[in-house]
């Protein structure tokens, strides 16, 4: 694979969270039956005329916003003309010579050798336009149905220089895309339902030689098909190239059950589209002040905040990054460190990405739905870091929060009677009971064998039923055993 030099480019369908089309009233919900959500502009009634949805450029100016890019102050749409059954006018309203975003980037973690790096993926445009309606054809015995429910539905489409030299990077780039898309409110992110779809450019060269000839997989709505689909085309163009044959430019689809590409049709170039200026819409003019409006709107973006949590809260690299992959887990952080102080933000963070991160995986949950809030997390650490509870002790008020067997953390220990022994005068009497019951262990323990104190300890602990504070005991059980 050293002797190959693979080229990849992405080009994203976001689905803009808007609740009417990008240019007519009718709902954007998912779910519907089909083309219940169709009005005579989607499905291009003589006469009817698009009229632009004011959100769906309040979105597109804030992705620019978020990457850095230049926001037009003046674009236009344009009609991209191509016939299926899925698109009743015949062409798609979409831009294309001016988009309302140019330019900007997305950092991304790239690995180089055992230490991951910062990469940038330079994006080349972001511009609106439409979907199209979706065929559908399965269960109508040999015929296709067309659902035009998502025609109309308003769309960012993100395209990417060729910056990215695997399908390690690509994920990584899309799943950067997909956290900023939703960071700041524009998208779901729903992949299940087509809210974030990937289009991948793919080709091969040899080190140093002229761009390799693209083909472009298209549709692929999870992170791990992302991968399988451009792994397989990768292999597939240089074991072409390796047998003598050329690589034509092709747009392809991935099959899951397969795990191999095949090509749809040979690949469209601009000109094949006829653009031309779209005569119903005029021109998109977006203002300084409105740019600046929708700017003090924006959330604290993701690369902000991990520099802060870093800065204020002397978080590692690493958890700040891995509390800020969504808004919502920031959020949560954040509440929890205001309620239990920042010198409690170091055992949030472990907890956020420990015994919750795994639960609400276990349940398939995210953590905007987490049964245990940030308060009430936070209302737990301040009891472990005040002695009250020990780790082992700390999981069972856990379990009874999750469970939504009480309000708070007090409420559980003061239920079941689970605050920490952390009083000396109280666990010295039972280690001497465990010591006189347990001469061989001390014997063991003298002769060098440090798993005999690891046992007395053990031992303290079933005495105390897991009450004892271990550092305590510890301290203690050495001090006695030195005497």
């Amino acid at each position: 694979m050293s002797q190959w030099e693979v080229v990849i480019g992405l080009e994203t369908h976001v689905q803009l969270q808007t609740k009417s089309k990008i240019f007519s009233g009718a709902s954007t919900a998912f779910g519907a039956e089909p083309n219940r959500q169709a009005c005579a502009v989607d499905i291009a009634l003589p006469g009817v005329l698009p009229v632009l949805n004011r959100e769906a450029v309040v979105c597109a100016i804030k992705f620019g916003l978020a990457v850095d890019g230049d926001i037009a102050s003046r674009s236009i749409f344009a009609r991209k003309n191509y016939f299926y059954p899925d698109l009743p006018k015949g062409y798609q309203i979409s831009q294309y010579e001016i988009p309302v975003v140019a330019g900007g980037g997305l950092d991304i973690k790239v690995s180089r050798g055992d230490t991951p790096t910062d990469k940038r993926v330079r994006l080349t445009r972001a511009h609106l336009e439409e979907d199209a309606g979706k065929s559908l054809h399965e269960d109508f015995h040999g015929k296709t149905g067309i659902d035009l429910n998502r025609a109309g539905t308003p769309l960012l489409e993100i395209v990417t220089e060729p910056d990215m030299g695997s399908s390690a990077e690509a994920v990584a780039y899309a799943k950067a895309l997909h956290s900023l898309v939703t960071w700041i409110g524009i998208c779901d992110g729903n992949m299940q339902e087509g809210s974030f779809r990937c289009d991948a450019n793919v080709s091969v060269r040899r080190p140093g030689a002229p761009l390799g000839t693209r083909r472009e997989i298209k549709n692929l709505n999870s992170f791990r098909f992302l991968q399988q689909a451009i792994d397989y085309e990768i292999g597939w163009q240089i074991n072409e190239i390796e047998e003598g044959r050329k690589i034509h430019q092709a747009t392809v689809l991935f099959d899951p059950d397969t795990g191999a590409t095949r090509a749809m049709r040979s690949k469209e170039d601009a000109h094949d589209y006829r653009y031309f200026p779209d005569p119903d819409l005029l021109p998109l003019e977006i203002t300084p002040a409105w740019i600046d409006e929708v700017k003090a709107g924006l959330p604290e973006l993701p690369q902000a905040m991990q520099a802060r949590f870093e800065a204020e809260y002397g978080l590692s690299a690493y958890d700040a990054a891995v509390i800020t992959t969504q808004r919502a887990a920031g959020d949560f952080f954040q509440l929890a460190v205001s309620v239990a102080g920042a010198e409690n933000a170091k055992l949030i963070a472990n907890w956020m990405q420990g015994e919750l991160s795994a639960r609400l995986n276990r349940e398939e949950r995210d953590i905007a739905d987490s049964p245990i809030s940030a308060v009430q997390l936070a209302g737990m650490v301040r009891r472990i870091a005040d002695g009250t509870l020990s780790s082992k002790l700390a999981k069972e008020v856990f379990d009874a929060l999750w469970n939504l067997e009480a309000a708070d953390a007090d409420a559980v220990i003061e239920a079941r009677g689970l605050k920490q022994m952390s009083d000396a005068s109280a666990i010295e009497p039972i280690i001497d009971e465990v010591l006189a019951a347990n001469p061989k262990s001390i014997e063991e323990f003298r002769a060098g064998k440090e798993k005999a104190f690891n046992a007395l300890v053990g031992q303290v602990m079933k005495a105390t039923k897991g009450k004892a504070n271990p550092q305590q005991v510890n301290d203690l059980l050495r001090r006695k055993l030195a005497g």
